[in-house]
């Protein structure tokens, strides 16, 4: 009864205790010892490393793991592995490495069965296509955006004859729904207005089906539209869509309400509502403060400043 804690612990271990841990030590060695289980430890291992922020680290883990894997001739691991390499090397700004990657995944999934349409070689046709853009090679990467929205539209409409999968049936939409949104970002930068335009009324349309219309993506959305309508001088299309945008956002305390209120008052501006502009520059700018966003307190500045010149040629 006067036993503590302390006395517990400095008792022998008694021999079938020690049975069992010598037992646990010997599974764990042979787990260890197995490739496919020693695969599988290295990718968990790199998938926290990337979590913590280490990205060299995490490199390192798997690249043990596929030189485990090739020597198993597991195609399916191989597979795996070079498309967590290269999303890293995506994430580094390596497009480079990042692009070789990609492409050595692609031929490991299609030789080892997948069909062309499969939404994780679009997903990787889609990176590619971004890799280009960055590049400026202008060409591949609209071929790319172009191929990665035409095949999955096929797929969805091969659909009505041949059923998919209820889940891959929405996962397909919203990859397809994400292809617009980030083909009509890179068409902007072109300054194809109208046909940005049209990408976003796609995604759009997408997010507001499968996602319904208070999903945070679908807000965002919005403002993309209401951004590039801005652009296009349809200063009044473009205040009525940011401000349901806006009003969903506040509804729903959606974390980037301070973008919104940027591209308010830029469209404000716009309009000639100086006064307007003035005062939701101040909300957008005092919310971009709070949350730290360098990015969007740069762009407020560059707005206020276009606003005060502006008002001093009045």
């Amino acid at each position: 009864a006067g036993q503590g804690p302390r006395s517990r612990r400095s008792r022998p271990v008694a021999a079938p205790a020690l049975a069992l841990v010598f037992a646990a030590a010997a599974k764990l060695q042979m787990e260890e010892e197995n490739p496919e289980d020693r695969i599988v430890f290295l990718i968990k291992k790199a998938k926290l490393s990337t979590m913590k922020g280490d990205v060299a680290e995490a490199d390192l883990f798997l690249h043990q793991a596929l030189h485990l894997a090739q020597e198993a001739h597991n195609t399916q691991a191989i597979s795996y592995i070079y498309i967590q390499m290269a999303n890293l090397s995506y994430i580094r700004g390596n497009l480079q490495n990042a692009e070789k990657l990609f492409k050595a995944a692609m031929t490991s999934l299609v030789g080892s069965g997948s069909q062309l349409d499969d939404n994780a070689l679009v997903e990787m046709s889609l990176k590619l296509a971004s890799i280009y853009a960055t590049q400026k090679q202008h060409e591949l990467a609209t071929q790319g955006y172009r191929w990665c929205i035409d095949t999955l539209e096929e797929k969805l409409h091969k659909q009505a004859s041949e059923p998919l999968p209820a889940e891959v049936v929405v996962d397909t939409q919203l990859l397809l729904g994400l292809c617009l949104d980030s083909f009509a970002r890179y068409l902007i930068d072109k300054q194809q207005l109208k046909l940005a335009q049209s990408m976003y009324e796609r995604a759009l349309a997408i997010s507001q089906a499968v996602q319904g219309e208070r999903h945070p993506q679908t807000v965002l959305l919005m403002n993309d539209l209401a951004a590039v309508l801005d652009m296009t001088g349809q200063q009044e299309l473009a205040f009525q869509c940011v401000s349901t945008a806006l009003q969903l956002a506040r509804e729903t305390e959606h974390p980037h309400e301070h973008i919104l209120l940027n591209n308010l008052a830029g469209i404000l501006l716009h309009r000639g509502d100086y006064t307007g502009a003035k005062r939701v520059y101040g909300q957008a700018l005092r919310q971009a403060e709070e949350k730290q966003d360098k990015e969007a307190i740069q762009h407020i500045h560059e707005g206020l400043a276009e606003l005060g010149a502006r008002t001093q040629s009045v």
